[in-house]
């Protein structure tokens, strides 16, 4: 069992020194992709911005983190697919920080009050959709009680971190990218016979070697 004050003080740690970065995203991604954005480093000046929540709580003496599926939607690159709560910074929000949590309570029900911001992982940029991701960390005081917003999400996974450092947990599999092309053995994590592939993947993977 890890201790909660020992863990959170040297993840705190970890957010003042350089992060694993890139190279950690990259352990998740397939070759292409890689190459994509290796070429594209500077998101173009069109790119949007989003911004996602990856939360951790205690419980029970176990370390937690919640992932949602998206619901099926024609109109969304990402539908179905598995993935941080987030979405698209607005003007009105102001800091990127700001757009993690109000995506969290709007999709989720995580409520902005509860969450401290640890601190944020590498920008990601996601060619297909042409967003700039902002993956941010955030510490739950108390077990989240979710409520899902209708039409957006189809449901949430409450998963202990544990699970992900598991050798057994990581694989491959075929995945459609854009609804359009059929890319085989694409890096994954695996959570209910479902692949966590693509930016999710890949900011779970840095976050494994911040922790490790």
């Amino acid at each position: 069992m890890i201790e909660t004050d020992t863990f959170i003080e040297r993840l705190r740690l970890r957010f003042t020194a350089p992060l694993p970065g890139r190279e950690a995203q990259y352990k998740m991604a397939f070759a292409h992709r890689v190459e994509e954005l290796q070429r594209r480093l500077i998101p173009p000046d069109n790119a949007k911005t989003a911004c996602v929540l990856l939360s951790i709580w205690e419980e029970n003496g176990v370390w937690h983190t919640a992932l949602i599926r998206r619901t099926e939607n024609p109109r969304d690159r990402h539908s179905g697919q598995i993935s941080f709560p987030g979405g698209r910074h607005d003007e009105g929000d102001g800091t990127y920080e700001y757009t993690a949590l109000r995506e969290a309570n709007e999709e989720i029900g995580i409520n902005p009050g509860q969450v401290e911001i640890l601190g944020r992982l590498t920008e990601l940029y996601i060619p297909v959709s042409n967003f700039s991701v902002y993956p941010f960390v955030g510490l739950l005081n108390e077990v989240p009680q979710f409520q899902l917003q209708p039409g957006e999400v189809e449901q949430v996974f409450a998963l202990p971190l544990h699970h992900f450092q598991d050798p057994s947990a990581r694989g491959v599999a075929d995945v459609l990218v854009g609804g359009q092309l059929m890319v085989r053995e694409v890096p994954c994590f695996r959570v209910e016979e479902r692949p966590i592939w693509g930016a999710t993947a890949m900011i779970l993977s840095e976050f494994l070697e911040l922790i490790a």
